[in-house]
């Protein structure tokens, strides 16, 4: 009987530790993990490319695309305004270029951004590759002749403004928590840019 009662209290605390080990793992739960910025605008879902006719393009990618090309064509509205403040100075040298190498040009700068901010937000690394200079250099017109003058924080921001009005008019800043990501990452990119 004595070794009876030695089996069942062994099988108790053994039970009891158990049972407590799994209570713990209940205690504190993982949170589930949020998907990339690129995957909540569409991610790697192969869609028709509105323009280039017969091609696929990454949802994730052409989200991006979207509101870079939106963004560009804020900014070119603004310094054609000659309003005070515009951010003619920062793109005068790729304004300054002519006739399709213009053209050319800023379809350049709409790749580079849409390949920064994709391949920077989880795009896949097969689709999205950035390449170019690092943000202190792109923004320093002394490594960079296509920067016309470095950013001050005043510039920086209606930049931001003005991609958050490209998100706006392309469905993004429709999710909270999204463009609130979005902000966040053009936030921690202000003090490489910024730099007078």
């Amino acid at each position: 009987m004595k070794n009876l009662s030695k089996i069942t209290l062994s099988v108790l605390i053994i039970a009891s530790a158990a049972l407590t080990s799994c209570n713990n793992d209940d205690d504190d739960p993982k949170p589930p993990v949020k998907a990339s910025i690129y995957e909540r605008l569409g991610g790697t879902k192969m869609v028709a490319d509105p323009d280039n006719s017969g091609q696929m393009i990454e949802q994730g990618r052409l989200s991006f695309r979207k509101v870079v090309n939106s963004t560009i064509g804020l900014i070119v509205a603004d310094i054609q305004s000659n309003a005070s403040g515009n951010l003619q100075a920062h793109f005068a040298p790729v304004l300054a270029e002519t006739g399709n190498t213009q053209a050319t040009s800023i379809a350049r700068l709409s790749d580079n951004l849409t390949d920064f901010f994709s391949f920077n937000t989880g795009g896949t690394n097969a689709v999205n590759t950035y390449s170019g200079l690092n943000m202190v250099a792109a923004h320093d017109p002394a490594k960079n002749p296509r920067m016309g003058t470095k950013s001050s924080s005043a510039d920086y921001t209606k930049f931001v403004g003005y991609v958050g009005a490209a998100a706006n008019s392309n469905g993004v800043a429709s999710n909270t928590e999204l463009y609130t990501d979005i902000v966040a990452v053009l936030e921690s990119l202000r003090t490489p840019i910024v730099q007078k």
